[in-house]
């Protein structure tokens, strides 16, 4: 057992940490785990896999997620944004290699391969990217000569074209929103505001004019017309199982959803365990948020404050549009249910996020003000 009075680095993080995030972050991913023995097997049967191969390789990839929250939690706030400057440099090479190299994944090509495993670069752009945006809006308000607020635009510019490059729109709306929240919080005047909601919504048109899959998705959505299989039996799903779900193994909506293992994985909670583990779900994903943004909020530190909401804002974001689509209430994207669905670089980048967050929200002991007879030299008195 830690107790207060050791001082190695593991005893100070334990009393220094977040442990209610701590709490939080491991149940999603004990949900995940759980969640991906009850809704891969039928897919896995379905390809002519072992039916736990896939429950077996989410269990694989949590290893080295739960490695790599733990130990970017452990580093300090210049650590943290000298790390995530070697990795946004990293992940913009790798996403202009996607465009000659990528290897194509279910009709898109997003991921590169490296010695039989695939690594989907926007995923792990996406905290490197908050951070520096975050340094970048701080810098700014600290010294308003630092053309800070400029160079956040022209890296924003930067992701957005690669993002849409690979047509990985939801992504784009993702960043862009994310990156929204944090130039809000950083002071963004009025006309900025006004400017880049005009740019959103004409950006939005011109990819439902541009683009025949994203028209496609909006038009069923609208309609209900064309191929709408997999969100109407995710939907079913959530609805066969009622309250208190089917049970566990139960289920037989489930084995009808090509992707009930990864981005329908919320689908297959509701119908074998009910809406009250959906509510559940959605409860710790509502906690995070809130929590996150809280401690922004009372957080001194520019830095700090926009980097916590800008990663939990992301988090939050990335959540609502899968249980959204799950439950018909969104038009289709496939976009993962952070720590829960299959995939391990989406398991891996939210497991570096989240580190980043119990990093920079860890209890930094204050420094002690030395009053003002204290610092002068023996024999002074102070002046009355």
């Amino acid at each position: 057992m830690l107790n207060r009075l050791d001082r190695s680095p593991v005893a100070n993080w334990w009393w220094t940490v977040d442990r209610w995030f701590l709490a939080a972050f491991l149940s999603l991913m004990g949900l995940g785990i759980v969640l991906s023995f009850a809704a891969s097997p039928a897919v896995a049967e379905r390809i002519g896999l072992d039916s736990f191969h896939f429950a077996t390789r989410q269990i694989v990839y949590m290893i080295p997620a739960l490695i790599a929250m733990i130990s970017v939690s452990f580093l300090s706030a210049r650590q943290i944004r000298r790390f995530s400057l070697v990795l946004l440099g990293a992940m913009l090479v790798m996403m202009v290699a996607v465009l000659f190299a990528g290897v194509e994944v279910k009709g898109a090509h997003r991921w590169l391969s490296f010695f039989g495993v695939s690594i989907q670069p926007s995923e792990f752009l996406k905290p490197a990217f908050v951070i520096i945006c975050a340094w970048l809006f701080a810098e700014h308000k600290r010294q308003p000569d630092i053309p800070g607020n400029l160079f956040a635009m022209i890296l924003l510019g930067v992701v957005l074209a690669l993002l849409v490059a690979q047509l990985d729109l939801g992504q784009t709306m993702l960043t862009m929103g994310t990156w929204g929240v944090m130039f809000f919080m950083a002071g963004m005047p009025w006309l900025w505001i006004l400017v880049i909601g005009g740019l959103a919504v004409a950006g939005a048109a011109g990819a439902y004019t541009v683009f025949p899959h994203v028209a496609g998705r909006i038009d069923r959505f609208l309609t209900g017309e064309g191929d709408t299989f997999q969100v109407d039996m995710g939907r079913e799903a959530v609805v066969n199982g009622g309250w208190f779900g089917v049970g566990p193994g139960e289920g037989t909506i489930k084995r009808l959803i090509p992707d009930s293992h990864a981005d329908f994985v919320f689908s297959v909670a509701g119908e074998e365990f009910g809406i009250v583990l959906c509510l559940l779900i959605m409860s710790i994903f509502a906690f995070i948020v809130l929590r996150g943004l809280l401690t922004a909020l009372k957080e001194e530190d520019d830095f700090t404050r926009f980097a916590v909401a800008g990663l939990v804002v992301v988090f939050g974001f990335q959540s609502v549009i899968n249980m959204g689509v799950n439950l018909q209430l969104m038009p289709a994207k496939g976009m993962t249910l952070p720590f829960i669905s299959y995939g391990g670089s989406s398991l891996i980048a939210i497991a570096i996020s989240m580190g980043m967050v119990l990093a920079l929200t860890r209890r930094r002991p204050e420094r002690r003000k030395t009053p003002a007879f204290e610092r002068m030299p023996r024999g002074v008195m102070p002046a009355e």
